[in-house]
């Protein structure tokens, strides 16, 4: 699964980020515990409360000069805060020589904040050993920073374990998901996302490996690019190529959730859009939905866009437009794409190009792929292979397998060969598929063979009806059946067919109906007969029919029959015309078997020529006997011409 860059963004690494004085006060300030206990606050204001302390420190007691020096950093008011600072720390009170390091780093003297640092961080200051630690690590002194940010870690301090986290990450060491994780554990959102992508990664990598190649055309389904429409595929004979791209999504599973959504819940953006790219894939759309909005409604564009897939899977596309253009104006090359694909489907080709390129602009190769489709559409040809050249050149694997296709389709098979290669190596199925044909196109069927059986292993349907098409011709009956079983079931009536037929040569020869005996049920390779005949497969609706016709059941096998005879089977005429004959309407089933004979059939013209003589019509009939004689096959041929004599005897009688 691709998502921006796993580094901080709230915390810049591997530099101290000088702050306002407010935000520094959340993060460095060191809190200074007031020693007069007796003294009830809690109903205080703040003006009250620095009025109490200016008293006390203008009797000398350090803890309230190092509270009111505590309280003028807080507000920005660092020359009436230094001084206390100073008086406070000279006493040796560490928050206070904290505080004051915090104060001179913010007016640009890092040195001399160092030097407060050490103090405080000697006598026991885990703020002060995070700060000094960053101080070291932004002068290249790691060791160190180290030292110092492991005393912060070790005494609990979520900042100084988050840093060091870091900066051990940065050499690659081990440990640094122990900080990670004693941060999280704190509260630090950044910490609990940082550690949910790195053992994301590790589960991701333990299920399927680390990738070999990169493919800007695959993502998951929440983040993915705008899905693309199918360029139109190259016909004639034995299978099409396709251009076609299929996605897989990538899981997140385990302990990474719980720390995106600990990371989200404290208003981590990204962490939102993960955790609610793994509620996506579990099924859990509307929690999924919320996370992106909050996500979104942060500015994280890849949110928005994603919370446009959802809205549009969901029926409101004008919703999902809205979020679309949301993240597109921010930059997201998916939600342009998404943009374009939808003003492409209400037929604005104009504006979809703009988008397509705005996605090519936000460095999405697939604007580029995506242009390609919109021009191969309008038959702009040299245009869409400019388009697909330039993302192929970019790795594009499905743009590389569309140009081989342009190319092969122009005759150009030694230019589209290494693009179908390309294609392949870098895992397209499609491209697999299409060299498959490609080397079977020059008889080398070895070659095909192992390009079809590379497809058919990654689940491509035609692949493994080609592959099951080879055994069967070996002889290899098993791996036939497995092959035909997995193309059948991904949608091939062909395959369905053919299994069928496999299936059906075991059958046992079916005894004829008894005479009020229950109906059998239907075997297996009935099944997938009819799982092709309902696919418009002509053959496969001839068999159907002639299995319920051995059945008894005429009405079925006239019904199938009927459909193959419309679909312009010439089989499916002749037995619908026998089935028509055998019902007393002998006048509709000549029908058929004229349009049977016209295809070809010479059974179907040797009937006509017996209803042709048994009407008298004896040259009709002689015409008929020609024809089936032409036709065969050879018992028929036979047949007609012993027919044919004896109706020119007839004749010359």
């Amino acid at each position: 699964m691709e998502y921006m860059g796993d580094r901080a963004t709230l915390l810049e690494t591997g530099r101290f980020v000088q702050r306002h004085a407010k935000n520094a006060a959340d993060d460095i300030i060191e809190a200074v515990v007031a020693v007069d206990a007796t003294v009830d606050t809690t109903a205080e204001s703040e003006t009250e409360t620095e009025a109490r302390h200016r008293r006390a420190a203008e009797r000398g007691e350090a803890a309230s000069m190092s509270m009111l020096g505590a309280l003028l950093l807080r507000r920005g008011d660092l020359t009436g805060a230094e001084s206390h600072l100073r008086a406070a720390a000279a006493e040796g009170d560490r928050a206070a020589a904290n505080n004051l390091g915090v104060l001179l780093h913010q007016r640009g003297y890092a040195d001399e904040a160092a030097g407060w640092w050490r103090v405080a961080a000697v006598a026991g200051s885990a703020p002060a050993a995070h700060a000094l630690g960053r101080h070291h690590r932004e002068r290249g002194d790691e060791p160190a920073a180290e030292y110092w940010l492991r005393q912060s870690a070790e005494q609990g301090h979520a900042l100084g374990a988050y840093a060091l986290a870091d900066l051990l990450e940065h050499r690659s060491d081990v440990g640094a998901e122990r900080w990670l994780r004693a941060a999280a554990e704190q509260g630090h959102r950044e910490a609990a996302y940082r550690l949910a992508r790195a053992l994301a990664k590790r589960a991701a990598e333990s299920e399927r490996g680390p990738a070999s190649f990169h493919d800007a055309g695959t993502r998951s389904r929440s983040l993915h690019e705008a899905p693309a429409d199918v360029t139109g595929a190259v016909g004639g004979a034995g299978p099409a190529l396709v251009t076609g791209t299929a996605t897989t999504p990538t899981g997140e599973p385990g302990e990474a959730e719980q720390w995106y959504r600990q990371a989200a819940a404290r208003g981590h953006r990204r962490a939102a859009l993960y955790l609610g790219a793994i509620l996506e894939q579990r099924g859990e759309l509307k929690e999924a939905g919320r996370w992106y909005l909050s996500s979104a409604k942060e500015g994280e564009a890849k949110a928005a866009c994603a919370l446009g897939f959802l809205l549009r899977d969901a029926g409101d596309e004008e919703s999902a437009a809205v979020w679309w253009l949301r993240a597109a104006q921010d930059g997201d090359g998916n939600a342009a794409n998404a943009l374009g694909a939808l003003h492409a489907a209400r037929g604005e080709q104009q504006t979809a190009e703009r988008w397509y390129r705005a996605a090519m602009d936000a460095g999405d190769v697939n604007g580029a792929y995506n242009l390609g489709l919109l021009c191969a559409a309008q038959d702009r040809t040299p245009q869409a292979e400019q388009w697909y050249r330039r993302a192929a050149y970019a790795g594009h694997r499905e743009a590389a397998n569309a140009l081989a296709v342009l190319l092969l389709q122009a005759g150009d098979a030694n230019g589209a060969e290494p693009w179908f290669s390309k294609a392949a190596e870098a895992g397209s199925v499609d491209a697999a598929f299409n060299l498959g044909i490609l080397y079977a196109g020059r008889d080398d069927d070895c070659a095909a063979l192992g390009w079809y059986e590379r497809a058919a292993a990654a689940g491509h349907t035609e692949a493994a009806l080609q592959v099951g098409i080879a055994a069967l011709r070996d002889g290899d009956e098993q791996a036939a059946e497995r092959h035909l079983r997995c193309a059948a079931g991904g949608g091939s009536a062909e395959a369905a067919f053919r299994l069928a037929t496999v299936l059906d040569a075991r059958r046992p020869e079916p005894a004829p109906p008894a005479l009020g005996a229950p109906r059998e049920e239907k075997s297996e390779c009935e099944e997938w007969y009819e799982r092709a005949a309902e696919q418009g497969h002509r053959r496969a609706q001839v068999r159907v029919g002639m299995l319920a016709a051995a059945r008894g059941d005429t009405a079925d096998a006239a019904r199938w029959y009927r459909e193959a005879a419309e679909a312009g089977s010439r089989n499916g005429a002749f037995n619908l015309g026998l089935l028509l004959a055998r019902e007393g309407s002998e006048r509709e089933a000549a029908l058929w078997w004229t349009r049977a004979a016209h295809a070809g059939h010479g059974r179907a013209a040797l009937r006509l020529a017996l209803l042709a003589a048994r009407r008298g019509e004896l040259a009709e009939g002689r015409r008929w006997c020609a024809r089936a004689v032409e036709l065969g096959p050879a018992e028929v041929a036979e047949r007609a011409a012993r027919l044919s004599e004896a109706l020119h005897q007839e004749l010359t009688a």
